[in-house]
């Protein structure tokens, strides 16, 4: 099986950078204690940014900002970073169920870009302007130049007898 290392790397540092989904909300059903010994009353809304998290240099280091899909790679293969590091499905029992098939998805769209295109940039002369809130947005979309590849048909001509 096609493994895709640096694809998947590159899928996961873009989610990591710009998550669809900037922050959610969670709210305790009952008392509990985090990890870290702070108490949570029944209740409580805990509200986690992902946008902002993905870019933490406590978290990511130094370079947090920086595109970076080595970052996933040890010895060249694709390795994940912890669920609850990287929060862009969510982590433990209420993990993503569609978490695989956007992954698959995302490879699909890349591949076909990849197949179709020579060149796929941002137009240099538009700024994207992000807008928050619940859900990743660029105004007015994110502006791209794209060249086209050449396609050249091969014709295969055979006569036919009579």
């Amino acid at each position: 099986m096609l493994q895709m290392h640096y694809l998947n790397a590159a899928i996961h540092e873009s989610l990591r950078l710009y998550p669809p989904v900037q922050f959610d909300s969670k709210f305790a059903q009952e008392d509990d204690i985090l990890p870290d010994g702070t108490f949570v009353p029944r209740g409580t809304r805990a509200t986690y940014h992902q946008y902002a998290m993905g870019r933490m240099e406590q978290v990511w280091g130094p370079d947090c900002l920086d595109f970076k899909p080595e970052r996933w790679l040890k010895k060249g293969a694709f390795v994940p970073e912890n669920p609850f590091k990287f929060t862009v499905f969510h982590a433990g029992p209420r993990i993503c169920l569609g978490k695989e098939l956007a992954l698959v998805e995302m490879k699909t769209v890349a591949l076909a870009i990849i197949r179709g295109f020579n060149t796929v940039a941002e137009d240099p002369d538009q700024v994207p302007r992000f807008i928050p809130g619940f859900t990743a947005t660029v105004r007015g979309g994110l502006p791209v130049v794209m060249q086209e590849k050449e396609r050249s048909l091969k014709i295969h001509h055979q006569p036919t007898s009579m």
